[in-house]
């Protein structure tokens, strides 16, 4: 659903020699540069009755005439009362703990019962900010901390905070192999050239860099953290797998299941019925839009993944 804006104002004297893009992130703070330099380039911004390209140079004084559309939540997404886990609220932000198989927006085969059903039924008011407040994303098989923008200038700040790489997240995750030593994977990713349901380290892809260390090995398997400079669709999946330390559990990227050999029933039966990444976003990061303070929150992973590591660890100790 769209709805039509009208924003007019002069540039101010101490915007001048400014790129035209920077002045109106200045002026119109409510909206992210991203958005401004779009509607810049879609010929919706008029500076003094004439239109200019985002890099072009302002003098100050110039008359600004924004007339554009705002893409706002689509009319079809219903408002649920679904239950969530709520970790912080307040006038600004909403920081959630998502459960594995919850689905974060609607789409095809999954119009109801999602993360954005939810939210607009928790809080009515997402209906006026785009993708209900939602500024990053997890995968539905992946449990953890999201944050969700309550006002379009907590929106702009958190949009602008992703693209400045300076929001912390920080995944635990559980990956087939043992691996020696952490490392850095810094390879593009985009849509894969055959199957374009899945993602793929490609030549032509948007950079994307993954930071990860060792936590603990286990005979076939290693608990790791994954820290994100960049947020790609599946990156920590695709590049884990990249290195050929694919997750456990994971139904796209994760290839044949890795068993201790001599390893308890119990074991065996928890790694082949782990049915989904064994993935967790446990540590989020960033500056509040509204106190300007730095502010983080961790969570514990789930259940079904701790169960895991723990009987990892004790088929390590009965076999070393």
């Amino acid at each position: 659903m769209s709805e039509s804006l009208q924003l007019e104002d002069y540039i101010p004297d101490n915007c001048a020699g400014m790129r035209l893009d920077q002045a109106l992130a200045q002026i119109f703070s409510d909206y992210s540069r991203g958005q401004l330099t779009k509607w810049i380039k879609a010929g919706y911004v008029t500076v003094d009755k004439k239109k200019i390209r985002p890099r072009d140079g302002v003098m100050g004084g110039e008359h600004i005439i924004i007339d554009a559309t705002i893409e706002r939540v689509d009319d079809t997404w219903i408002a649920e009362d679904i239950n969530l886990d709520i970790i912080h609220e307040d006038d600004d932000i909403l920081i959630l703990n998502k459960e594995a198989g919850m689905v974060v927006h609607p789409g095809a085969g999954n119009q109801n019962g999602t993360l954005v059903n939810a939210l607009l039924n928790h809080t009515p008011q997402l209906e006026g900010i785009p993708r209900a407040g939602i500024v990053h994303r997890i995968d539905k098989g992946t449990t953890g901390l999201l944050m969700i923008a309550k006002t379009l200038q907590a929106h702009n700040s958190l949009v602008s905070q992703l693209q400045e790489r300076t929001v912390l997240r920080e995944y635990q995750a559980i990956a087939m192999g043992v691996m020696t030593a952490g490392g850095t994977v810094d390879e593009p990713i985009g849509r894969h050239p055959i199957d374009r349901k899945r993602m793929a380290v490609t030549s032509g892809g948007k950079t994307a860099i993954t930071h990860y260390r060792v936590e603990q090995r286990f005979r076939t398997h290693t608990h790791i953290r994954c820290k994100l400079e960049t947020g790609r669709t599946h990156q920590i999946r695709v590049h884990m797998a990249e290195i050929h330390y694919p997750l456990l559990g994971d139904p796209v990227y994760g290839g044949r299941l890795r068993l201790p050999k001599g390893a308890s029933d119990a074991c065996i039966d928890a790694l082949k019925s782990f049915r989904r990444q064994a993935l967790h976003a446990g540590l989020l990061g960033f500056i509040h839009p509204g106190t300007q303070e730095e502010v983080s929150w961790r969570i514990e992973m789930p259940d079904d993944m701790l169960n895991i590591i723990r009987l990892l660890d004790t088929d390590k100790k009965l076999n070393s």
